[in-house]
């Protein structure tokens, strides 16, 4: 199987958990970005919680082909950290449907997913650094950085309620990031 059709894994997960969502959200009126947690889409009180559920799950089969784009066609050893975490985060978010809110393991295996993404996130933009500097963007860890870090300031969500809806609405973005800084390196290797 030929490794470039990994990279749109990223965003078709990406995609498929927004529409998961969506429809999560359409079954539950009483939903508000705002006040509720995502995870309260999955929990008992929600109308059809499996829906919410089983969108982690599907979504993180997409993750993991995504990592494993990541991890091979990592340029360093940075990056292939980087991709490694990504898969490992992979396997929370699918416990996180697994263990949807209510469950006792549920705080711990959210936690950990955004933990893994994050630290995936955060290290290989490390191992990217100034190899993919561009004169039209920042760099992926600048980029990055300065992405995850504007969201308090951005937004006046409840710190309960941003914990989960924001790392899911960065981790989108690293995906856009990476596929950009992939198609700007693989131009200027052809230049």
């Amino acid at each position: 199987m030929e490794v470039e059709k990994f990279k749109w894994s990223g965003f078709a997960g990406g995609l498929i958990y927004w529409l998961f969502v969506a429809w999560s959200v359409s079954r539950n009126p009483w939903f508000s970005f705002w006040r509720n947690a995502l995870s309260d889409l999955g929990g008992a009180n929600a109308n059809s919680p499996w829906i919410y559920n089983a969108g982690l799950v599907v979504t993180s089969f997409f993750v993991m082909a995504f990592a494993v784009y990541l991890v091979l066609t990592a340029l360093n050893k940075l990056q292939t950290v980087g991709g490694s975490y990504v898969s490992i985060s992979a396997i929370f978010l699918a416990l996180i449907g697994v263990f949807h809110e209510g469950t006792r393991p549920h705080g711990f295996v959210s936690t950990y997913f955004f933990v893994q993404f994050f630290l995936g996130v955060l290290i290989y933009g490390l191992g990217s650094g100034e190899k993919l500097r561009s004169p039209r963007s920042f760099s992926l860890p600048s980029r990055l950085s300065g992405h995850f870090s504007s969201g308090p300031q951005l937004h006046s969500w409840k710190p309960t309620r941003f914990s989960s809806s924001w790392p899911l609405l960065s981790s989108s973005r690293f995906l856009e990031v990476v596929k950009g800084e992939r198609a700007f390196s693989s131009d200027k290797a052809n230049a």
